[in-house]
């Protein structure tokens, strides 16, 4: 299990390659939440438009990287912030993705000078010819969530969560495959009540969390590019045991509700699986206590939802 000191010496190495994303502090009445304050992180406001970045530097800073450059399989977002970590590094990156991933992520991963390569309908499959290729290659392989690396990378959002915003009574974070939540509750250590938020299509931890083991779970839903692998990780299940004080779903409808409320007081783009946790806000999957003040990670912003016109 991944301990505070490493995770806060990850956040030394890749310090200069990250930014430092904001928090807003909201009353919870400007969304119809009276009895709460809110505390919005904006990691969608990260380099490559996700937390991912984080772990993909903590990657390629850590690990030797051959002649055959890194590889990747990703819903869109993991892929996306590998390219951008290589493309500053100066090295070879080649992305899998899904055939449901967004054509938003993807033309970002090509315009990054990254190979990219669709295999399959869903991330399982991209993940499997990632592996054949890195077996042919010799090339690194990142994955999204089951590497050490990647939970400490990811870990440094909580770290620096902690350090903009003290006296957090809960933190609902959106999973998938459990990288960003598992390094977070890492971090904190039960010092705050961590939520676990995923789409009811996609209730990979719920699931694991009920049978006490990882099993395959449904990945479908609107966000499915970014919160729908087969299985939550096998390295962060131990840590969702011990410091995950609960497990919520929500509907993508509530998941849309979320990024129009978002998009209409607040002016924030968020993909769906950024907007995951606040969703659980907004819709009641989660009900806070009086007075609670609730932190809620807004981890992506990988989307064309919104158009804009000229004039």
């Amino acid at each position: 299990m991944i301990q505070r000191s490493q995770i806060a010496e990850a956040e030394r190495l890749i310090r200069p390659w990250i930014r430092r994303t904001p928090v807003v502090d909201i009353a919870g009445e400007d969304f119809g939440l009276s009895v709460v304050s809110i505390v919005f992180k904006l990691e969608l406001l990260q380099h490559a438009g996700s937390f991912k970045t984080r772990g993909a530097f903590a990657n390629l800073l850590t690990r030797p990287v051959p002649d055959a450059g890194v590889a990747a399989a990703s819903g869109g977002n993991h892929g996306l912030a590998v390219a951008y970590a290589a493309w500053k590094l100066g090295k070879r990156a080649t992305i899998f993705v899904p055939g449901v991933a967004s054509p938003v992520k993807i033309e970002r991963i090509r315009a990054l000078g990254a190979k990219l390569v669709i295999a399959g309908d869903r991330y399982a499959d991209a993940l499997l010819e990632s592996e054949r290729f890195v077996k042919e290659s010799g090339a690194l392989p990142i994955h999204a969530f089951e590497q050490e690396e990647t939970l400490l990378g990811q870990g440094t959002v909580g770290l620096e969560f902690e350090t903009q915003a003290p006296g957090l009574d809960s933190l609902l974070v959106a999973c998938g495959g459990g990288g960003l939540i598992g390094g977070i509750a890492a971090w904190y250590e039960n010092r705050v009540r961590i939520v676990s938020v995923e789409p009811e299509a996609a209730p990979t931890l719920a699931n694991a969390l009920a049978a006490g083991r990882p099993v395959d779970a449904p990945a479908g839903g609107i966000a499915a590019d970014s919160l729908a692998p087969r299985r939550v990780g096998r390295m962060m299940f131990p840590i969702a045991q011990r410091f995950i004080g609960r497990a919520v779903l929500v509907s993508d409808e509530a998941i849309v509700e979320a990024q129009n409320r978002l998009w209409q007081q607040m002016r924030i783009v968020a993909e769906p699986g950024g907007a995951a946790a606040f969703a659980a806000l907004l819709s009641g999957a989660y009900v806070p206590a009086e007075g609670e003040r609730v932190g809620v990670l807004l981890c992506g912003g990988n989307t064309n939802a919104v158009q804009f016109a000229r004039g």
